[in-house]
């Protein structure tokens, strides 16, 4: 899946202190193998260099609660 900036996305990577904390996307950029890979911005800090597939779509429903 594809995010653009602003999205709502989820961190899933075990590795990081903001595994399964909803931040947003600041920026997307292409590596030279032709993958996006995203900033993303949480409350308390960023990560940088994450790949798509670590990454899941927050709804606007679950926005709205």
């Amino acid at each position: 899946m594809s995010f653009e900036e602003d999205d709502a996305v989820v961190l899933h990577d075990e590795h990081s202190e903001h595994d399964g904390e909803t931040g947003t996307v600041q920026s997307v950029s292409e590596t030279m193998f032709g993958d996006e890979q995203y900033v993303i911005s949480f409350e308390d800090g960023q990560e940088a260099g994450i790949a798509a597939d670590a990454l899941t779509a927050v709804d606007a429903a679950d926005d709205e609660e």
